[in-house]
């Protein structure tokens, strides 16, 4: 009977595609060393970024133009070292977790693991950049106003 192909006596489907959908619904993906390589990755990528920052931060500390000034990040290009090199390297750790979790799936293996320090390295990223920016830039708003700088805007601002 045509019905009947790929079936095997019990009258279930091809095994290995059975097996591997009741694996992905059961949501059972055990796989320690799996995981020992994901978190080693994520260590590995969040050492790297810390490297990256202090050898920026003592490039930033040892140029003429910072020696003399009041925080080590004086002008735009440290400013921009200082937030894009480890963000760069977080980035780029994200995107290598996702690409993990993608070969992962490929395989029928615990890809999981890999989403999960995907998405740890993703918040991680996102954080960096965010505080990073709001604080790189908060010595060039206050001089640009004039020392006074506010971080709840003011409803006379907001109305006309």
């Amino acid at each position: 009977m045509a019905d009947d192909a790929g079936q095997d006596d019990a009258g279930h489907g091809d095994n290995a595609q059975d097996n591997a959908a009741r694996d992905d619904v059961e949501k059972n993906w055990r796989d320690p060393e799996m995981f020992r390589r994901a978190a080693g990755y994520c260590a590995g990528v969040l050492i790297a970024a810390a490297l990256v920052f202090a050898v920026v931060d003592e490039w930033a500390g040892r140029r003429e133009s910072c020696r003399v000034a009041a925080h080590t990040f004086c002008d735009t290009a440290s400013q921009a070292a200082i937030l894009l090199g480890p963000g760069l390297v977080l980035i780029a750790g994200t995107v290598g977790a996702f690409i993990s979790t993608y070969r992962a799936w490929q395989r029928h293996r615990a890809w999981p693991i890999w989403q999960g320090a995907g998405w740890f390295l993703m918040t991680v990223s996102l954080g960096y950049l965010a505080i990073g920016s709001g604080s790189v830039t908060a010595p060039l708003r206050s001089a640009a106003t004039g020392g006074a700088v506010s971080s709840v805007p003011s409803l006379r601002s907001v109305t006309p």
